[in-house]
This record gives C-alpha cells, structure tokens and sequence, in this order.
C-alpha cells in the first residue's frame, strides 16, 4: 500500500471512531476549526479540547495532579464564577486543585510540509509549545499547545486552604488565560486559511514554494517578539506570548507499533 493510501486508511478508520472523551463531542469553539481540518485531503484531527477551567479533587504528587485518580468536582469550557466554584469544593473529601487547561489539538498529517504548515501557524498565533513527532511508520503527528496554563491546591484532605477572596483572584486569572486562549483559537483558524491558500498558490508555482520552504528553515531562531504572519495584525502579534523557548520543530520517534 503507497503512503497516500495508508494516510487515507488512517483517517477513514479515525474519523469514523465514536468519541470517547467524557463530553462525548467536540467543544463548540473549535467546531468549525476541527470540521476545516478534517475536510482536507492532507490533514485530519485525533484529538482536541478548546480550553477548560477544572476544580479536581484527589491525590496529589507535588504540584502535578493524576486527573485519572481524580473526581472533576467542576469542569467548563466558559469563564466561571466564584459561587460555582465554592459550591463545587463543599464536596472535596481530599486535595482539591483548580487548572486552566489552554486549547490543544492533535492533527495528523500526510506529508511532513503540511505539518511544518500547521506548525508555523501554530507559533505565529502564540501556541508556542507546538510540535511534531514522527512515528517508525510513518504517522506524522502536529500537536498545538501553549504553555500559560494555570494550577493552584486550594484545599488538603477536604479543608479549604485558602480565603474566599483568594478564590475570586484565581478565577479573575483563569478567566483572563480564557479569554486570550479563546482569541488565539480565532487567531490560529483565520491564519490557517491563510496558509492553505497561500500554499495552493504556490503549489501552481514551483519557484515561489521553493523560495516558501526555504524561509520556514529560518523562523527557528528568531525573537518571538518579531513573529509576524501577513495574516496577523501588530496589535494581535504584541498579545503573543513574550517567552524565549526555542521555536524550532521537536521530532521525535514514537516506540515500535505506534
């Protein structure tokens, strides 16, 4: 079987999976994003989460909670309120956390110059901790994440640990890293269609996606105060994050049988 028919097979096999997530379908923000993604011959989704604010209740291991050995005393894809929340932790029987967990989306790809297509834009539009791995079969994988994430124990052993008005700051923050991730989605899709086009122009041009490849070697070193796409404006670019990680593509090799 040639590699596009195998790539075919892969995505018929996935898209046609039930979804086994605990909501059972695709978050609402990035419907539209997901179903794009999937309608190309080139891509398609393995998983996704538009970004959520949890309250867990379980064990603790330093600051990195186990969500598997957890109950989800709250989960919501919205800002969320402070009532909602200390209704939520009277039921916390041990260490209770609240997350913001930023939008993360696995795509797998059929060529590795469609992924480095996702992943430029993934960057540009502040999902700086996005990658490619590459599996011994072949599987190329582009996974979009961002790192302002938030996590903070607010009781132990079921006694709340910290004032009511230290709650209502968490939110105010959890919501703010809400609104921005919201705005990156919105950012990553519009720059995404960008993208496609400019590609399915080049691809009618072979000098210009010469010329197209060449300069995506270059964006690993830049600032990324300096990260620019036509399709993002200056106000939106000084709203990405303002970090020094390294911007290069990170390929790894997944264990035999993936």
């Amino acid at each position: 079987m040639d590699r596009s028919a195998e790539f075919r097979k892969w995505k018929a096999q996935c898209l046609s999976k039930a979804d086994l997530s605990r909501k059972g379908s695709v978050d609402e923000d990035v419907v539209e994003l997901v179903q794009f993604l999937n309608t190309r011959d080139q891509f398609f989704t393995t998983s996704s989460c538009a970004g959520r604010i949890l309250l867990l209740d379980g064990g603790i291991n330093g600051f990195e909670v186990q969500k598997q050995n957890c109950g989800w005393l709250l989960v919501t894809h919205k800002p969320c309120e402070k009532d909602d929340v200390i209704v939520a932790l009277k039921k916390a029987n041990g260490d209770a956390t609240l997350k913001f967990e930023p939008f993360i989306l696995h795509v797998q790809c059929q060529q590795l110059q469609d992924a480095q297509i996702l992943h430029s834009v993934a960057i540009d539009s502040g999902f700086r901790n996005s990658g490619i791995t590459v599996g011994k079969r072949g599987k190329i994988m582009l996974a979009v994440r961002s790192t302002h994430g938030l996590e903070v124990p607010l009781s132990h052993k079921g006694k709340l640990m910290v004032t009511e008005e230290y709650i209502d700051f968490l939110l105010n923050v959890a919501n703010q890293k809400m609104e921005e991730n919201k705005k990156r989605i919105e950012r990553f899709y519009n720059c995404l269609h960008h993208a496609l086009e400019r590609e399915t122009m080049t691809n009618l041009h072979p000098k210009i996606k010469e010329k197209n490849n060449s300069s995506y070697t270059h964006k690993k070193q830049r600032n990324p105060e300096k990260a620019h796409v036509q399709c993002i404006t200056k106000e939106n670019d000084k709203e990405l994050e303002n970090d020094d990680d390294d911007l290069g593509i990170n390929i790894t090799i997944f264990p035999e049988g993936y």
